[in-house]
């Protein structure tokens, strides 16, 4: 049987289009996933503590309701990131969640026309339609 280490389950980075893994000396090598120089997710070398965007009120919610999950740190909280702790070995269903926030984040942080091919809800424009 083969044992996955968190860092191995964040292979759902590796499906994003554009996605790539940054470490940062400065921060101890520890890992980034950004897409196009924008960070989407925040690692420490293990993927025991990681760190997303989320929507702002959908941020509030998973806050509220998981007591393993804070407002991320540095002011990034009040933008719809939070933090949280992955212990080794956490099961499927942890981890299906977190593969939906990974994707969650990439979708807001990528150009709308990256985020689309993981979303095809996304909007292709902001722009607002013309008046009646």
């Amino acid at each position: 049987m083969v044992v996955m280490t968190n860092m191995d389950r964040l292979a759902i980075v590796a499906v994003l289009t554009e996605a790539e893994r940054v470490d940062i000396a400065e921060w101890g090598d520890h890992p980034t996933f950004r897409v196009r120089g924008k960070n989407f997710v925040f690692s420490d070398q293990a993927a025991t503590e990681l760190s997303l965007k989320l929507p702002k009120d959908e941020a509030a919610a998973v806050v509220a309701t998981d007591s393993t999950v804070s407002p991320s740190g540095y002011g990034l909280g009040r933008h719809g990131w939070i933090a949280f702790s992955v212990e080794e070995g956490a099961g499927d269903e942890r981890w299906t969640q977190i593969e939906e926030w990974v994707r969650t984040s990439y979708t807001l942080v990528a150009p709308k026309s990256l985020a689309r091919l993981v979303d095809p809800s996304t909007s292709t424009s902001t722009r607002r339609p013309p008046p009646s």
